[in-house]
């Protein structure tokens, strides 16, 4: 059932289109050169978030980060083996499914670890190269409460999956 999803929304927006009297290519070659001025201006934030997340995993900070508030994390629930994988989810998506298949692999697919960490995974967002990109495109500039707020409410999913990983 799944595999027929994308192709009916692909055909209802095109008989939606048909019927509003849309000339669907044209309209789709707009949005595509719309896109890389928006690439363009994208670009060095995107770049000076993946630099730093890249500098902060090789340096050893996220790991000695994860160690230092290992026993808050455990107090609350979270697995002292997933410390280094809250601390890097709210910076980037391809570090996290790195430390998730070191994860899974070390522990095993069925395990209460990766089960926590899959859940995790797919409960949380990647909080900081959102607000980069999003901020770099508005006139919103200041995430004074937008950060803090969504990385609580991050903790707070986390700690719930863990619970509920357990009790499951």
């Amino acid at each position: 059932m799944s595999a027929y999803i994308l192709p009916l929304i692909f055909l209802f927006v095109l008989a939606y289109a048909y019927r509003k009297k849309v000339n669907c290519y044209d309209t789709f070659i707009k949005g595509a050169k719309g896109a890389i001025p928006l690439v363009v201006d994208i670009f060095p934030y995107i770049a000076t978030i993946m630099i730093s997340v890249t500098l902060l995993q090789v340096s050893g900070a996220t790991a000695f980060i994860g160690n230092l508030l290992a026993p808050i994390l455990t107090f609350l629930g979270i697995p002292n083996e997933l410390c280094e994988f809250i601390i890097l989810r709210p910076f980037t998506g391809s570090g996290s499914i790195g430390l998730l298949k070191n994860i899974i692999a070390t522990y095993g697919a069925d395990s209460y670890i990766s089960r926590c960490a899959c859940c995790i995974m797919g409960c949380s967002e990647t909080i900081f190269y959102v607000a980069t990109v999003y901020t770099s495109q508005t006139k919103i500039k200041r995430l004074l409460y937008a950060i803090p707020i969504a990385l609580f409410v991050s903790l707070i999913g986390a700690i719930i999956v863990c619970w509920l990983c357990r009790v499951m």
